[in-house]
């Protein structure tokens, strides 16, 4: 479907209420998260070379795909559930399993819009810090009676990692009070040394334990819809397991992940570029008089903008119409003075420094406008 916008504020008014077919408007995209440099091009090449088999065949089922997943992370098929995106067992888990759940805000949105609203609790993370203080978090997760616990890490929208150790601390607490705790690790690949920070190798001692996987961000393939979610808890993963329909996932996404196991070294590679990337646009963010940038672990940048600029959607929309860039305003986040917030993605070198250069335009115009 072609849209011939008149002006780009219509284009703007169109794009802002879509939830994804960016690439079908022709604007640089900040607001999506996903690793510009995988997969190579032979993976491409592969799947075009079986495109008659992937669109006439029917797909394999859950326990085949469990093991595929389970050959390219190390673990046993029976701990794995495989999502259409993570997105799908959010929902599993959100609306039909969790009878209280509960979350810190500001996070990633779908956690709590899954679930019937008279089950979810959110916590404000620590203010304007933003960490996550584990033994307050605890103790309201026991004072509600939460089933189910959240920690999003790196956390979205504010790309800060949650320690080890204080997640390990959070899980021993809740297994005294039956709290499963599911540990979002959907951007863990870009954090400086991801081996070491993950829990997935933990999950032996921990039962209540369950990290949640959404593979379109590392390994950008939003569009194949896979995401995957690992416990040593084999009930838990059951529950889970019930709630997904027999071909959940299509035979594109099945290829990739029969040939990702090949792609290893690529695919570090290319978080590693992320990373540089990412630092790099940290560092000149950082430059911007009265911007509060976080530091970021994620392949995203959280800022508060400065005093003197205009709100998060209105510099987004600005952005938008005059530089034809689109980031993320946080106005539709929980967190205090939200419409100050907004969410820049990591792109390439190269973008991330135009982006940069028009940002100072609008808040520097925006001064000039302020002073008249």
């Amino acid at each position: 479907m072609q849209h011939n916008y008149k002006t780009q504020t219509e284009k703007y008014e169109f794009v802002s209420g879509q939830h994804g077919g960016y690439y079908r408007h022709d604007f640089i995209d900040h607001a999506y998260l996903y690793n510009l440099y995988f997969p190579p091009e032979a993976v491409f090449t592969t799947l075009k070379d079986q495109i008659h088999d992937i669109v006439l065949n029917y797909p394999i089922a859950q326990d085949a795909l469990a093991g595929l997943i389970g050959d390219v992370i190390h673990q046993p098929a029976e701990r794995i559930v495989v999502g259409n995106g993570a997105a799908e067992l959010i929902k599993i888990i959100s609306g039909h399993i969790s009878n209280k759940l509960i979350v810190p805000v500001p996070s990633f949105n779908e956690y709590a819009n899954a679930a019937p609203a008279d089950q979810v609790v959110e916590f404000p993370l620590e203010y304007p810090s933003f960490q996550l203080d584990v033994d307050k978090f605890a103790a309201k997760a026991i004072r509600v009676k939460a089933d189910v616990a959240v920690v999003v890490t790196p956390n979205n929208p504010t790309s800060m990692l949650v320690p080890k150790s204080d997640l390990i601390s959070l899980a021993q607490k809740l297994a005294k009070h039956d709290c499963m705790l599911i540990i979002d690790e959907s951007f863990l690949d870009f954090v400086h040394d991801p081996d070491q920070t993950t829990l997935e190798n933990e999950l032996e001692r921990y039962p209540n334990i369950a990290i949640l996987k959404s593979m379109s961000k590392a390994y950008g393939i939003c569009g194949l819809r896979i995401g995957y979610m690992l416990t040593a808890n084999l009930a838990f993963a059951e529950s889970v397991r019930e709630g997904v329909h027999i071909w959940n996932i299509n035979g594109f996404a099945e290829e990739f992940l029969r040939i990702l196991p090949d792609y290893r070294q690529e695919f570090v590679e290319s978080c590693k570029q992320v990373r540089i990337d990412r630092d790099n646009l940290y560092k000149n963010l950082c430059a911007i008089p009265g911007m509060t940038v976080y530091k970021p672990d994620a392949n995203f940048i959280f800022c508060r903008l400065p005093d003197h600029a205009q709100s998060g959607p209105e510099v987004t929309r600005r952005l938008f119409i005059e530089h034809n860039m689109y980031i993320k305003h946080c106005q539709d986040k929980t967190l205090p003075d939200s419409s100050r917030y907004v969410r820049i993605a990591s792109r390439t070198e190269t973008e991330n420094c135009k982006l940069v250069k028009a940002l100072v335009d609008i808040i520097d115009l925006n001064t000039v406008e302020a002073s008249r």
